[in-house]
Protein backbone atom coordinates (compact mmCIF):
# COMPACT_ATOMS: atom_id res chain seq x y z
CA UNK A 1 0.00 0.00 0.00
CA UNK A 2 1.14 3.70 -0.47
CA UNK A 3 2.17 5.54 1.91
CA UNK A 4 -0.30 8.67 2.86
CA UNK A 5 0.70 11.77 1.28
CA UNK A 6 1.58 14.96 3.39
CA UNK A 7 2.10 18.30 2.23
CA UNK A 8 3.63 20.64 4.10
CA UNK A 9 3.90 25.04 4.20
CA UNK A 10 7.20 25.57 4.34
CA UNK A 11 7.54 27.58 8.37
CA UNK A 12 8.66 25.80 10.99
CA UNK A 13 6.22 25.23 13.12
CA UNK A 14 4.74 22.83 10.22
CA UNK A 15 7.46 21.81 8.93
CA UNK A 16 8.46 20.68 12.88
CA UNK A 17 4.75 19.10 12.89
CA UNK A 18 5.87 17.20 9.48
CA UNK A 19 8.53 15.30 10.83
CA UNK A 20 6.51 14.54 14.65
CA UNK A 21 3.79 13.06 11.96
CA UNK A 22 6.06 10.93 9.77
CA UNK A 23 7.43 9.36 13.02
CA UNK A 24 4.00 8.56 14.03
CA UNK A 25 2.81 7.38 11.11
CA UNK A 26 5.97 4.69 10.18
CA UNK A 27 5.17 3.29 13.71
CA UNK A 28 1.25 2.70 12.95
CA UNK A 29 -0.56 0.55 10.07
CA UNK A 30 -0.71 2.18 6.91
CA UNK A 31 -3.37 4.50 6.38
CA UNK A 32 -5.51 4.83 2.77
CA UNK A 33 -3.56 5.90 0.11
CA UNK A 34 -6.14 8.44 -0.82
CA UNK A 35 -5.67 9.88 1.88
CA UNK A 36 -3.60 13.62 1.62
CA UNK A 37 -2.56 15.61 5.24
CA UNK A 38 -2.41 18.89 4.96
CA UNK A 39 -0.21 21.17 7.42
CA UNK A 40 -0.60 24.97 7.13
CA UNK A 41 -3.13 27.56 7.68
CA UNK A 42 -6.35 27.84 5.80
CA UNK A 43 -4.58 29.83 3.44
CA UNK A 44 -2.32 27.47 2.37
CA UNK A 45 -5.11 24.77 2.44
CA UNK A 46 -7.14 26.58 -0.39
CA UNK A 47 -4.16 26.38 -2.52
CA UNK A 48 -3.43 22.74 -1.73
CA UNK A 49 -6.93 22.17 -2.83
CA UNK A 50 -6.91 24.32 -6.41
CA UNK A 51 -3.94 22.15 -7.02
CA UNK A 52 -5.40 19.06 -6.60
CA UNK A 53 -9.01 20.00 -8.20
CA UNK A 54 -9.12 17.04 -10.14
CA UNK A 55 -8.20 14.49 -7.43
CA UNK A 56 -10.42 12.52 -5.65
CA UNK A 57 -8.65 12.52 -2.77
CA UNK A 58 -9.93 13.34 0.47
CA UNK A 59 -7.76 16.22 2.58
CA UNK A 60 -7.30 16.32 6.61
CA UNK A 61 -5.85 19.63 7.15
CA UNK A 62 -3.74 20.39 10.61
CA UNK A 63 -3.70 23.94 12.05
CA UNK A 64 -0.08 25.32 12.09
CA UNK A 65 -1.34 29.04 11.26
CA UNK A 66 -3.54 31.18 13.50
CA UNK A 67 -7.63 30.66 12.88
CA UNK A 68 -7.50 27.49 10.82
CA UNK A 69 -11.02 27.34 10.29
CA UNK A 70 -10.83 24.37 7.78
CA UNK A 71 -7.92 22.86 9.74
CA UNK A 72 -7.95 20.09 12.60
CA UNK A 73 -5.82 20.52 15.63
CA UNK A 74 -3.17 18.19 16.09
CA UNK A 75 -3.61 15.88 19.01
CA UNK A 76 -0.29 13.31 18.90
CA UNK A 77 -1.70 10.74 20.49
CA UNK A 78 -4.84 10.27 18.75
CA UNK A 79 -3.97 11.24 15.43
CA UNK A 80 -4.41 7.79 14.02
CA UNK A 81 -7.35 7.03 15.74
CA UNK A 82 -8.68 10.23 14.48
CA UNK A 83 -7.97 10.03 10.86
CA UNK A 84 -9.57 6.40 10.75
CA UNK A 85 -13.05 8.00 12.19
CA UNK A 86 -12.81 11.27 10.70
CA UNK A 87 -16.30 12.82 9.01
CA UNK A 88 -15.88 13.83 5.74
CA UNK A 89 -17.53 17.04 3.98
CA UNK A 90 -17.74 17.33 0.28
CA UNK A 91 -18.21 21.12 -1.08
CA UNK A 92 -17.73 23.02 -4.16
CA UNK A 93 -16.30 26.06 -5.17
CA UNK A 94 -17.19 29.19 -6.83
CA UNK A 95 -15.75 29.75 -10.31
CA UNK A 96 -15.15 33.33 -11.25
CA UNK A 97 -14.72 34.30 -14.81
CA UNK A 98 -13.63 37.89 -15.61
CA UNK A 99 -13.74 40.33 -18.83
CA UNK A 100 -10.61 42.37 -18.01
CA UNK A 101 -10.47 46.42 -19.99
CA UNK A 102 -8.32 44.36 -23.04
CA UNK A 103 -11.19 41.44 -23.16
CA UNK A 104 -9.25 39.30 -22.31
CA UNK A 105 -11.10 36.33 -20.44
CA UNK A 106 -9.66 35.02 -16.80
CA UNK A 107 -11.22 32.08 -14.44
CA UNK A 108 -10.04 31.09 -10.86
CA UNK A 109 -11.99 29.16 -8.30
CA UNK A 110 -12.55 30.23 -5.25
CA UNK A 111 -13.80 28.03 -2.26
CA UNK A 112 -14.56 31.06 0.59
CA UNK A 113 -15.42 33.89 -1.67
CA UNK A 114 -14.91 36.23 -4.85
CA UNK A 115 -14.42 39.58 -3.99
CA UNK A 116 -15.04 42.89 -6.20
CA UNK A 117 -12.85 45.33 -4.44
CA UNK A 118 -12.24 49.18 -5.89
CA UNK A 119 -9.10 49.57 -7.28
CA UNK A 120 -8.30 53.44 -6.51
CA UNK A 121 -9.55 56.12 -4.75
CA UNK A 122 -12.80 56.23 -6.39
CA UNK A 123 -16.01 54.01 -5.49
CA UNK A 124 -16.90 51.24 -7.17
CA UNK A 125 -20.01 51.41 -9.40
CA UNK A 126 -21.50 48.25 -10.23
CA UNK A 127 -24.74 46.78 -10.87
CA UNK A 128 -25.72 43.02 -10.05
CA UNK A 129 -27.96 40.37 -11.47
CA UNK A 130 -28.30 36.37 -10.88
CA UNK A 131 -29.61 34.99 -13.94
CA UNK A 132 -31.75 37.57 -15.76
CA UNK A 133 -33.29 38.99 -12.14
CA UNK A 134 -31.64 41.84 -11.03
CA UNK A 135 -30.51 42.16 -7.56
CA UNK A 136 -29.47 45.76 -7.70
CA UNK A 137 -29.34 48.47 -10.45
CA UNK A 138 -26.60 50.33 -8.92
CA UNK A 139 -24.71 49.84 -5.90
CA UNK A 140 -22.17 52.14 -5.07
CA UNK A 141 -19.35 50.99 -2.82
CA UNK A 142 -15.93 49.60 -1.65
CA UNK A 143 -17.07 46.44 -3.70
CA UNK A 144 -19.23 43.23 -3.21
CA UNK A 145 -18.72 39.64 -2.58
CA UNK A 146 -19.93 36.37 -3.34
CA UNK A 147 -19.89 34.42 -0.47
CA UNK A 148 -20.17 30.20 -0.60
CA UNK A 149 -21.33 28.57 2.98
CA UNK A 150 -18.14 27.49 4.01
CA UNK A 151 -16.65 30.94 3.59
CA UNK A 152 -19.09 32.47 5.32
CA UNK A 153 -17.50 33.06 8.29
CA UNK A 154 -14.83 34.89 6.89
CA UNK A 155 -14.21 37.92 4.91
CA UNK A 156 -18.18 37.52 4.52
CA UNK A 157 -18.54 38.29 8.12
CA UNK A 158 -16.31 41.20 8.36
CA UNK A 159 -18.44 42.84 5.91
CA UNK A 160 -21.33 42.29 8.00
CA UNK A 161 -22.51 39.27 5.77
CA UNK A 162 -24.97 36.34 6.74
CA UNK A 163 -23.43 33.17 8.09
CA UNK A 164 -24.86 30.50 5.84
CA UNK A 165 -25.22 27.01 7.01
CA UNK A 166 -22.95 24.77 5.21
CA UNK A 167 -26.51 22.56 3.87
CA UNK A 168 -28.22 25.86 3.05
CA UNK A 169 -27.27 25.26 -0.85
CA UNK A 170 -27.34 29.25 -0.89
CA UNK A 171 -25.00 31.97 -1.73
CA UNK A 172 -24.35 34.83 -0.34
CA UNK A 173 -23.78 38.23 -1.78
CA UNK A 174 -22.60 41.37 0.89
CA UNK A 175 -21.60 44.35 -0.01
CA UNK A 176 -18.27 46.32 1.21
CA UNK A 177 -19.09 49.52 2.94
CA UNK A 178 -22.16 50.28 0.44
CA UNK A 179 -22.64 54.37 0.17
CA UNK A 180 -25.58 54.16 -2.22
CA UNK A 181 -28.15 52.57 -0.98
CA UNK A 182 -26.26 52.76 2.03
CA UNK A 183 -28.76 50.64 3.70
CA UNK A 184 -28.37 48.02 1.56
CA UNK A 185 -27.58 44.56 3.46
CA UNK A 186 -26.91 42.11 0.18
CA UNK A 187 -28.67 38.76 -1.02
CA UNK A 188 -28.77 35.15 -0.34
CA UNK A 189 -29.71 33.54 -3.62
CA UNK A 190 -29.34 29.58 -4.10
CA UNK A 191 -26.25 28.01 -4.84
CA UNK A 192 -27.18 27.65 -8.66
CA UNK A 193 -27.33 30.82 -9.75
CA UNK A 194 -25.44 32.18 -11.47
CA UNK A 195 -24.53 35.75 -10.46
CA UNK A 196 -23.42 38.92 -13.07
CA UNK A 197 -21.73 41.41 -11.73
CA UNK A 198 -20.55 44.10 -14.03
CA UNK A 199 -18.67 47.59 -13.70
CA UNK A 200 -20.60 50.67 -14.61
CA UNK A 201 -17.69 52.82 -15.38
CA UNK A 202 -15.11 50.94 -15.72
CA UNK A 203 -12.68 53.72 -16.57
CA UNK A 204 -13.23 55.97 -13.88
CA UNK A 205 -13.96 53.46 -11.63
CA UNK A 206 -12.07 50.53 -12.28
CA UNK A 207 -12.26 47.60 -10.01
CA UNK A 208 -10.20 44.14 -9.20
CA UNK A 209 -11.74 40.62 -8.67
CA UNK A 210 -10.73 38.56 -6.27
CA UNK A 211 -11.01 34.37 -6.59
CA UNK A 212 -9.29 33.73 -2.67
CA UNK A 213 -6.38 35.06 -3.10
CA UNK A 214 -5.98 35.41 -6.90
CA UNK A 215 -6.70 38.84 -8.14
CA UNK A 216 -7.27 39.83 -12.04
CA UNK A 217 -7.54 43.54 -12.30
CA UNK A 218 -9.08 46.01 -14.54
CA UNK A 219 -12.39 43.54 -14.48
CA UNK A 220 -15.07 45.14 -16.58
CA UNK A 221 -17.68 41.61 -16.04
CA UNK A 222 -17.50 39.04 -13.90
CA UNK A 223 -19.28 35.90 -13.64
CA UNK A 224 -19.92 33.88 -10.79
CA UNK A 225 -21.22 30.41 -10.02
CA UNK A 226 -20.87 27.07 -8.27
CA UNK A 227 -19.04 24.52 -10.17
CA UNK A 228 -20.76 21.66 -9.96
CA UNK A 229 -18.53 19.43 -11.49
CA UNK A 230 -15.36 20.00 -8.66
CA UNK A 231 -15.94 18.20 -5.42
CA UNK A 232 -13.55 18.68 -2.63
CA UNK A 233 -13.59 16.09 0.45
CA UNK A 234 -12.52 17.33 3.76
CA UNK A 235 -11.89 15.72 6.78
CA UNK A 236 -12.78 16.81 10.31
CA UNK A 237 -12.36 14.58 13.46
CA UNK A 238 -15.84 14.30 14.94
CA UNK A 239 -15.82 16.81 17.89
CA UNK A 240 -14.73 19.40 15.22
CA UNK A 241 -16.36 19.10 12.45
CA UNK A 242 -16.83 22.38 9.85
CA UNK A 243 -20.96 22.17 10.56
CA UNK A 244 -20.08 22.42 14.09
CA UNK A 245 -17.44 25.16 13.80
CA UNK A 246 -20.41 27.06 11.65
CA UNK A 247 -22.67 26.55 14.35
CA UNK A 248 -20.41 28.05 16.72
CA UNK A 249 -19.56 30.95 14.90
CA UNK A 250 -23.60 31.22 14.60
CA UNK A 251 -24.42 30.96 18.30
CA UNK A 252 -21.63 33.63 18.66
CA UNK A 253 -23.01 36.22 16.75
CA UNK A 254 -26.73 35.78 17.96
CA UNK A 255 -24.83 36.31 21.73
CA UNK A 256 -22.49 39.04 20.94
Amino acid sequence: MKKTQIISDKNLKSLKIRNTLIKILNKSEPLKSNIIIVIGGDGFMLKTLKKHKRSKKFFYGINSGNYGFLMNKLSTKTIIKNLHKSNVISISPLEMIVKNNKNQIKKHLAINEVSILRQSRQAASLSIKHGSKQVIKRLVSDGVLVSTPAGSTAYNLSVHGPILSLNSKKLSISPISPFRPRRWKGKIVSYKSKIIIKNLNPKKRPISAVADNIEVRNAKDVIVKTNQSIKFNLMYDKNRSLQKKIKIEQLRRETT
